[in-house]
């Protein structure tokens, strides 16, 4: 069921292969099983946010994919967010990672001297080297990320407190979205939900998606920024 779900191409990019290597297991099967693995695996959907195709990058996911395997060094040309450039620097690939919506590769990067985070569909040109490299000992995904929300662990950690409204509390009490929060339950029917960030930047966009129903208790400087990106989207809404 994994393999036929997440192998769509509509789910995670590249997992087509293992699609078509469980439609070959099942065609061995004798008719009698093969009938029960429909009945079984057609009972089951798997429902995933909107995902990058990420067409075009096939190979450059196989390289990144064999280069991590045999400890090998790459060579990458990449459209840069940050840097607002195409960048190229020498790449230790540790670990690719799928997030969400797009696979992404985690690694030391010579230009910027430290471990660091490319999107696979911002990789404009990939080339394997010769030379070799070893991942560090304490190096982990979660140790790397640390208290992210998500994929950008910018910043020292914060103590961040938002209150949901009564009519969002138990969509928001039911899912936990992350490690470190913990909610606690008002009489008036509204949640104070408590969580600590490594950097405000990702949770202020899902504060922001419940609207009207999220208000940013703590800290001052993420309710000042959410407060203002309202401001500005009534604005935008007025002209």
């Amino acid at each position: 069921m994994l393999c036929h779900e997440l192998g769509d191409r509509r789910a995670v990019a590249f997992h087509e292969p293992a699609r078509r290597a469980a439609l070959k297991l099942e065609s061995s099967l004798p008719a009698r099983l093969r009938d029960q693995l429909r009945d079984l695996t057609g009972a089951i959907t798997i429902r995933l946010p909107p995902t990058n195709v990420l067409e075009g990058h096939q190979e450059a996911y196989q390289q990144l994919v064999d280069a991590i395997a045999h400890k090998r060094s790459v060579r990458i040309e990449y459209d840069s967010l940050t840097e607002w450039d195409d960048i190229c620097t020498k790449l230790s690939p540790y670990r690719v990672l799928f997030s969400r919506r797009s696979w992404y590769v985690i690694g030391r990067s010579s230009i910027h001297r430290q471990i660091r985070t490319f999107n696979l569909s911002r990789i404009r040109s990939i080339e394997t080297l010769e030379d070799k490299f070893s991942i560090p000992r304490g190096f982990s995904i979660e140790r790397y990320l640390r208290n992210a929300w998500h994929m950008i662990a910018a910043g020292r950690d914060r103590r961040v407190v938002v209150r949901f409204s009564k009519m969002v509390a138990q969509n928001v009490a039911e899912v936990t979205w992350h490690k470190t929060q913990e909610t606690t339950s008002n009489e008036d029917g509204t949640l104070d939900f408590t969580v600590t960030v490594s950097g405000l930047g990702e949770i202020s966009w899902w504060i922001l998606g419940y609207g009207d129903q999220a208000e940013v208790l703590e800290p001052a400087e993420l309710r000042k920024t959410v407060a203002e990106r309202a401001r500005k989207m009534v604005e935008l809404y007025d002209r």
